[in-house]
């Protein structure tokens, strides 16, 4: 069995590879040829935590099994310690015998990011220049990442609503590459980050929508990263009265799981044949994406085990190609 670390995931693995990967995810999933189970939940209250477990098999042509044990603990950051660490364990699917367990909270970093630059590189204008991000925790790299893969943007702007994170983000990545190809501001308001923005992306832990719908610019396109539970919530209800296009990476889950749409559904600012599809439809062409320059188009996503299956077996396959990783017995 390999294990395979955070850094080698990083050596060996690009952002367009799983971008690519994760449309490839999507498309299974909605043509029905994975096996997903919803996310089972544990609250840990007494360390204001939670733990998820994710798994997923997905069938032919890929055959790959396994699963996602992710934790939310949001005092870690203060510890020292990232607040989502998660590991991913791989099985053969033939035989049932564990074949990897790979760093999650590296992997989930890159697929979750993946997801977002899936959705903008079939859904943004082709000429987007602007970026923003509400959120400077550890998704901000790989979501900015993602934006800078799909789209040659000149800016991306970064709120937090603790403006020292931002700031401290921007230092700790803007020499590296790919964010020493693009401006990256740190803002000091809602309003001013989405202000001309033509991407958006939400990935916080709000309860509440962390900007308004009236300052969104005709033809922006937003991902909602953040809202995975049913007293989460990022976006405005009222985006929806302006939205031309709402995909989900699953219908199920997001309706089961994010306040972002469950809330406006039961206060009737939703409807959910508003509802486009499924982002995997869209991949395989059964759905028509962005149909002018002036539509305003919608991700929401909660994340899905198949996610991490296949761009984990993504990995997997190109670090034994490699020879690196570590090789154990249990």
């Amino acid at each position: 069995m390999l294990l395979i670390s955070g850094e080698i995931i990083k050596e060996v693995y690009t952002m367009k590879e799983a971008v690519e990967a994760t449309k490839k995810a999507f498309q299974l999933f909605s043509e029905g040829s994975t096996d997903v189970p919803l996310r089972t939940h544990l609250a840990i209250q007494k360390h204001n935590g939670r733990v998820l477990f994710m798994p997923a098999y997905v069938k032919d042509p890929l055959d790959a099994v396994g699963i996602k044990i992710v934790s939310v603990y949001f005092d870690n950051p203060s510890k020292g310690l990232p607040a989502i660490p998660s590991v991913v364990t791989l099985m053969d699917a033939t035989t049932g015998m564990p074949k990897a367990i790979l760093n999650g909270t590296v992997l989930t970093q890159i697929r979750t990011g993946a997801a977002s630059g899936a959705a903008t590189d079939l859904l943004a204008r082709k000429d987007a220049q602007i970026g923003a991000i509400f959120g400077a925790g550890g998704q901000a790299p790989s979501q900015i990442e993602a934006m800078i893969t799909v789209r040659p943007l000149k800016e991306v702007r970064i709120f937090d609503p603790i403006r020292e994170r931002a700031t401290n983000l921007i230092e700790k990545i803007k020499a590296n590459t790919p964010f020493n190809k693009v401006k990256l501001t740190a803002t000091n308001t809602p309003e001013e980050t989405v202000n001309g923005a033509d991407i958006i992306t939400t990935v916080t832990t709000a309860r509440g929508p962390v900007f308004n719908a009236k300052d969104i610019k005709k033809g922006a396109h937003i991902n909602a990263v953040g809202s995975y539970t049913p007293d989460m919530q990022e976006l405005d209800p009222l985006i929806f009265g302006k939205c031309g296009k709402l995909f989900l990476d699953s219908r199920e889950a997001v309706l089961e799981e994010s306040g972002d749409l469950i809330k406006p559904l039961k206060e009737g600012l939703l409807l959910e044949d508003q509802i486009s599809g499924e982002l995997g439809e869209l991949v395989a062409g059964k759905k028509v994406g962005r149909e002018s320059e002036d539509e305003i188009t919608i991700f929401k996503t909660v994340g899905l085990a198949v996610q991490d299956v296949v761009v984990a077996e993504d990995i997997y396959k190109k670090v034994t190609h490699a020879g690196v990783g570590l090789s154990v017995d249990l």
